[in-house]
C-alpha cells in the first residue's frame, strides 16, 4: 500500500468500528492479530471491540491525528463518551468523559497484524474524581 492507500484503508477501518460492522472487520484485521503483544486472533479482537461498545454505548472513534509510513500507521484517537459502569477499573457510572488513545498499527498483507495502544487513563481518573485536568484534545 502506498501512503494514500494506507490512509484511506485506516479511515475505512475506523468507519467499520464506528458502524460496529463486525461482519466486515476481517477486511481490515488479520486472522492472527496481536494487541499490545498479546495474540488475540480476529475473534478475540472482535470480542474486545464488542465489549468496548457494550460498556460504552455511545463509543465513537474520532481520528484526531494520522501519520502513515507504510506499513506503519500512527494515530491519536479522541473519545467523548458516557460509559455505563466502570472504565479502566474506574467508577464512571454514566458520567461523560473525554480521553485520547495513541495507537500504532502494523499492516501486513493488506490487514492490521499488530496494534500497540496507550490510553490516557489519567484523564479519565481526573474527570471521575473531579480534579482539574487539561485534556489537550479537541471537543
Amino acid at each position: 500500500m502506498d501512503l494514500q492507500e494506507i490512509a484511506a484503508f485506516y479511515r475505512a477501518y475506523i468507519d467499520c468500528l464506528n458502524r460496529q460492522d463486525w461482519e466486515d472487520l476481517h477486511l481490515y484485521v488479520s486472522r492472527d492479530v496481536h494487541h499490545n503483544g498479546r495474540s488475540l486472533g480476529l475473534h478475540g479482537y472482535e470480542a474486545m471491540l464488542m465489549e468496548d461498545h457494550r460498556s460504552i454505548p455511545d463509543l465513537h472513534f474520532k481520528i484526531e491525528r494520522l501519520v502513515c509510513e507504510p506499513p506503519m500507521i500512527a494515530s491519536r484517537l479522541w473519545f467523548d463518551c458516557t460509559p455505563a459502569g466502570t472504565l479502566f477499573d474506574l467508577p464512571v457510572n454514566g458520567k461523560r468523559v473525554q480521553f485520547s488513545e495513541n495507537v500504532f498499527y502494523e499492516v501486513e498483507n493488506g490487514r492490521i497484524r499488530n496494534v500497540w495502544s496507550v490510553i490516557d487513563k489519567a484523564a479519565v481518573a481526573a474527570q471521575v474524581s473531579g480534579a482539574e485536568f487539561s485534556l489537550g484534545g479537541s471537543a
